[in-house]
C-alpha cells in the first residue's frame, strides 16, 4: 500500500541524484520557420550560470562528434570545434579535461553524451579555474532525436528556468482525491441504508445478505492489515524488478473487477435493457455481460500501454478511481476504535518508511520514495498512484517525470473514516453532520499537504496531515454532539433501527 504524495522533483533515481542541476537544451532547425525541440540536460551551477529564459540565451551551432571522447586534443582536426557547440562522447577522462581541451580548441559550449543514466557533473573545479565553458551532460537518445528531427544543420543553447513554485495539475489532483473520498463515503452509505432496511424487514433480509459483499476490519485484522503493508514494502525495495509485474498483475484484475462494480451500480438504476439469457443455471442481464468484457478490455489496454506517457495516465486514473472506490465501500470500519488504530499505524508506516529508512538504506534513500520510482532506475512504476501531467513547464517536465502523483493510500485510508462516519450518519439519523465535516476535514488536509510541499519542495507523506485532520474534526463533531460513546463503539446500538 503506497501512500506517499510526491513532489515535483521526485522522480531522480533514474537521471540524476537530487544534488545535480536540471537546464533544458533548445535545439533549432534550419528550416523556415525552424523547427524547435527541447532536451533534458544536466549541469552544475557551482561551474557556470546558465539564463533563466531564452531572451538572453546565445545560439551555438552544434557540432556532432560523438564519435570522440575528446580526451585528447589530437582526435579533432584543428578549426572544427571554433564558435560552435560541441558533442561528444563520455569517456575515461574527467568532464572538465575535456571541457579544457574543447575551450582551447574555440568551442563556446561542450555537450557530454551519455548512453547510460544522467548524473551529477562533480569534478574538483579548483583544478580547472581557467575553465568557463558551459558544460551540460546530455543523453546521448537525444543528440540521435536531434538530427532525425532537425536534421544535420542544428543550433542550440543551454537555459535553466526556475522551478514554478505551484503546478496547477495539483488541483486537479485535489478535485480527484475529494471527489473519491466523498463519493465512497456517500456510496458505502447508500449500501448501510440498504442493509438496515433489509434488517428491518425479514422478507428482505435473506435476499440482502446474499447480496452483501462487505468486509469488516476488527482491530486485530487492522494490526495485521498494517503488518502485510509494511512487509510488501520491504519485498517490493529488494525484489522489485520481480515483484512489480506482479503488482500490476494484480491491479489489472482488481481495476477490472472495481470499475465493474461502480458501472454495474450506475446501470442497475437505468430500468430499460434487462434482457437476460440462460447461462449455468442462471439468468444473466446481457448489458452485465457487455460491461463486463468492456472492464476488462479497460484493464488489459492500458496493461499493454502502461508506459505511454501521453494517455495512458487517463486510463490509469480511471482505473484507480475505480478501485478506491470499490474499496472504499466493500471495507467496512466497524467503529471509530478501529478508524483510529487503522490510521495511526499507518500514519506511522508512512512517516517511518519516508523520513526514517533514509537513516538505514546504504544509499540514504527512502524506502518509500524507492519503491515509488522504482528501485535502481527500474522502467516499470507501480501502479498504484493517481496520476496527472504537470500543467507549468520547467526543466523538471524534460529531466524529472512529468507527473504530480498521489498514492491510492492518500485516498482509501481517510476514506474509510469518511465511510464511516457516512454509515454512523445513517445509522443515528444525524443529517450527514459526520460525513460532510470529515469530507471538508480531508480537503483541509490535502490542501495543508500541498502548502507544505510547495514550502519543502520534496515528497511528503500525506498521511501526516489527513490522518490528524480527519480524525480530530470527526472526535470533535462526536464530542460536541454527546455520541462519542455511540461513535467510538459503533455497531452496537443498531438494532432498534426502524425505517
Amino acid at each position: 500500500l503506497y501512500t506517499d504524495i510526491l513532489s515535483f522533483n521526485s522522480e531522480h533515481h533514474d537521471l540524476l541524484q537530487v544534488t545535480a542541476d536540471e537546464g533544458i537544451l533548445r535545439a533549432l532547425g534550419s528550416g523556415v520557420p525552424p523547427a524547435a525541440k527541447d532536451y533534458c540536460i544536466i549541469y552544475n551551477s557551482n561551474w557556470i550560470s546558465l539564463p533563466n529564459s531564452l531572451d538572453n540565451a546565445t545560439f551555438r551551432t552544434l557540432e556532432n562528434l560523438t564519435s570522440t571522447v575528446l580526451c585528447s586534443s589530437s582526435e579533432v582536426p584543428p578549426g572544427l570545434m571554433k564558435d560552435k557547440a560541441v558533442a561528444v562522447m563520455r569517456g575515461n577522462c574527467t568532464f572538465l579535461e575535456k571541457a579544457r581541451i574543447a575551450q582551447n580548441s574555440g568551442a563556446k559550449m561542450l555537450l557530454i553524451a551519455s548512453k547510460t543514466r544522467l548524473s551529477p557533473l562533480s569534478d574538483n573545479k579548483t583544478d580547472f579555474e581557467d575553465v568557463t565553458l558551459p558544460v551540460a551532460l546530455i543523453r546521448y537518445s537525444d543528440i540521435v532525436d536531434m538530427q532525425l528531427t532537425l536534421g544535420n544543420e542544428v543550433n542550440v543553447t543551454l537555459y535553466s528556468p526556475p522551478v514554478p513554485e505551484f503546478d496547477c495539475s495539483m488541483v486537479v489532483i485535489f478535485l480527484i482525491a475529494v471527489f473519491t473520498v466523498a463519493l465512497g463515503g456517500y456510496w458505502s452509505g447508500v449500501a448501510e441504508l440498504e442493509n438496515l432496511k433489509a434488517i428491518a424487514s425479514p422478507g428482505e433480509r435473506e435476499t440482502r445478505q446474499k447480496k452483501e459483499e462487505n468486509v469488516t476490519f476488527t482491530p486485530v485484522t487492522v494490526i495485521l492489515f498494517v503488518v502485510i503493508c509494511c512487509v510488501m514494502l520491504v519485498l517490493l525495495y529488494f525484489f522489485y524488478k520481480w515483484l512489480v509485474y506482479v503488482i500490476i498483475s494484480v491491479f489489472c484484475l482488481a481495476s477490472a473487477m472495481s470499475l465493474y462494480n461502480c458501472l454495474a451500480a450506475l446501470v442497475g438504476e437505468i430500468p430499460f435493457g434487462q434482457c437476460r439469457i440462460a447461462c449455468c443455471n442462471k439468468n444473466i442481464e446481457v448489458r452485465l455481460i457487455f460491461l463486463a468484457v468492456f472492464c476488462i478490455a479497460a484493464a488489459v489496454v492500458w496493461a499493454v500501454f502502461r508506459n505511454e506517457d501521453r494517455w495512458a495516465w487517463i486510463l490509469q486514473d480511471i482505473l484507480g478511481v475505480a478501485f478506491c472506490l470499490n474499496f472504499i465501500k466493500t471495507l467496512k470500519m466497524p467503529n471509530f476504535k478501529s478508524c483510529v488504530i487503522l490510521l495511526g499505524l499507518l500514519l506511522l508506516y508512512d512517516v517511518f518508511f519516508v523520513f526514517i529508512t533514509p537513516f538505514i538504506t546504504k544509499n540514504g534513500a527512502s524506502i518509500m520514495v524507492e519503491v515509488a520510482a522504482g528501485p535502481f532506475g527500474n522502467s516499470e512504476k507501480l501502479p498504484v498512484v493517481i496520476r496527472v501531467p504537470r500543467l507549468e513547464y520547467s526543466a523538471a517536465t524534460l529531466c524529472d517525470m512529468p507527473f504530480s502523483l498521489l498514492g491510492f493510500g492518500d485516498i482509501i485510508v481517510p476514506g474509510l473514516l469518511v465511510a464511516y462516519c457516512r454509515r454512523f450518519d445513517v445509522q443515528t439519523r444525524s443529517s450527514s453532520v459526520y460525513y460532510i465535516s470529515c469530507t471538508i476535514a480531508y480537503a483541509i488536509g490535502m490542501v495543508l499537504t500541498f502548502i507544505v510541499l510547495a514550502l519543502m519542495k520534496m515528497g511528503q507523506p500525506a498521511l501526516l496531515y489527513l490522518v490528524p485532520c480527519t480524525l480530530i474534526t470527526s472526535s470533535l463533531v462526536a464530542w460536541r454532539r454527546k455520541e462519542m460513546k455511540k461513535f467510538w463503539k459503533g455497531n452496537s446500538y443498531q438494532v432498534g433501527w426502524r425505517p
